[in-house]
Order: C-alpha cells, then sequence, then structure tokens
C-alpha cells in the first residue's frame, strides 16, 4: 500500500481522535466560508463549497455549524484569508507540502518555519518538493461498498484514473479538474462516500524506519495544530511492520 493511504489509515485511526473536535470544526469551517465567498453560496453551483462541506459532513461537523460558515462568508463578516503552500522536508529527507489559510502570511511563515526547524526538518523554497507530486481528486469508500471488481467498474464509468483498494476501503482517483464529476457519478453508482476532496499523491516516496517515522508524526502533529494550516502531505514509504509499531 502507498505511503499516501498508510498516512490516511494512521489519520483515521488515531490522529483525527487525538485532536481536538473543535480545533478540526474551525479548520473546515473556514475552508467552507473562503468557498462561499469566492463563489456561490449554493454547494450545487459551487462545486469547492460542495466538496468543503462534504469533508465537513464526512468529519461530522453539525448542520449548524456549517449553515452558519456560509452565512459568515455571505455577510461580509471574518478576515480575508490568503492561500498559501509551504514546501519543506523532515525527516530522514521525507518531502512535505504544507497548506495553510491565514489572514497574516508573516506569522504562518515565521510559525511553520520554527515548527520545522524544531522537529529535525527544514523549510524550502516554493517548488522544492511539489514536483514529487500531484494534484488529484481522492474520492474514498469504505470495505461495505463492494469488492475491489465492483469499485473498479464504478471507478471507469465515472471516468476515474486509478483504484486502491485495501482491506481498509477502497481509494479513487482522478484529474483534479473532474473531481466534482466524477465524484456525482460514483455516488449515483455507491452511494455516498465517505471522504470526497483535492490531495497531493505523491509520485516518488522516501522510505522510512521506525524511529523517522515517529520524528515525522511530531512534525506533522505540530504543523497540524497550528490553527492556520488545513492540510500536510508527506511522500513517505514505511514497512507493514513499521507501521504496525505506531
Amino acid at each position: 500500500m502507498a505511503g499516501h493511504s498508510k498516512w490516511a489509515n494512521i489519520q483515521h485511526r488515531k490522529g483525527r481522535q487525538d485532536k481536538l473536535r473543535s480545533k478540526l470544526f474551525s479548520k473546515l469551517a473556514k475552508e467552507i466560508t473562503v468557498a462561499a465567498k469566492m463563489g456561490d453560496p449554493d454547494p450545487d453551483k459551487n462545486p469547492r463549497l460542495r466538496l468543503a462541506v462534504k469533508e465537513a459532513k464526512s468529519n461530522s461537523v453539525p448542520k449548524d455549524v456549517i449553515d452558519r460558515a456560509i452565512k459568515k462568508s455571505q455577510a461580509g463578516e471574518g478576515d480575508d484569508y490568503e492561500e498559501i503552500r509551504y514546501e519543506g522536508y523532515g525527516p530522514n529527507g521525507v518531502a512535505v507540502i504544507v497548506e495553510t489559510m491565514t489572514d497574516n502570511r508573516n506569522r504562518t511563515a515565521s510559525t511553520v518555519r520554527s515548527t520545522f526547524s524544531k522537529n529535525g526538518g527544514n523549510l524550502g523554497e516554493t517548488g522544492s518538493v511539489g514536483f514529487m507530486f500531484d494534484r488529484k481528486g481522492e474520492v474514498s469508500y469504505g470495505v461495505d461498498v463492494g469488492d475491489a471488481d465492483t469499485v473498479m467498474m464504478a471507478a471507469i464509468e465515472a471516468g476515474a484514473e486509478d483504484v486502491e483498494s485495501s482491506d481498509d476501503g477502497h481509494i479513487v482517483w482522478c484529474a483534479d479538474t473532474d473531481l466534482n464529476d466524477v465524484s456525482t457519478a460514483l455516488e449515483a453508482e455507491l452511494g455516498e462516500s465517505s471522504s470526497t476532496k483535492l490531495v497531493w499523491r505523491p509520485t516518488t516516496t522516501t522510505e522510512m524506519d521506525l524511529e523517522a517515522m515517529e520524528k515525522l508524526m511530531r512534525l506533522v502533529d505540530a504543523l497540524e495544530d497550528d490553527d492556520d494550516v488545513q492540510r500536510v502531505t508527506t511522500n513517505f514509504e514505511a514497512s507493514d511492520e513499521v507501521m504496525s509499531q505506531l
């Protein structure tokens, strides 16, 4: 299984449960407000907002929180957020992409740089690791929707590019610009997905031992603890033995 999928499984089993729900809800609500402010407040007419709302629902964000976030965008409330991507290297030279949404780029840059330095990494220039990833759409389903062949056939019909199936579920990949259409077609065939979002998919990976993985998790946890950070992606690869020890 690819490192990206393994990290998603860690997040599902450990990471999200360990985070304060209020912090997660706040980040998801911020994305909804920005998406609604940039386009139509109706999710059916705004693909980015539709994806943001879907991701919020998949993380059990209450409906009233979602509705307030959309209304906030239309009332002209809140700060104007700027989306900035940072790239750098973590333990063992693993590539790290940090996506932020901030109202103060100087504060965010300083915090991200400091977090890298304190946790065995270093912040690079824009593009320093981006070439190791492709921007893709990711639609996730649980094992209950069917076997690998069933999901593969549905994915092909929907216009997807690839499918990864495992004991943990199915991940359907597509071009970033096709995510809205592909996810809609998949839902018509397979039902509601567990997650639909844009991600950075590694094209090359870095092998990690247990010590390096523990350091990487500390770095990622510290980055995600920053309110300005929306998501963190890495290109690690680790054996099943190492993963089982985490």
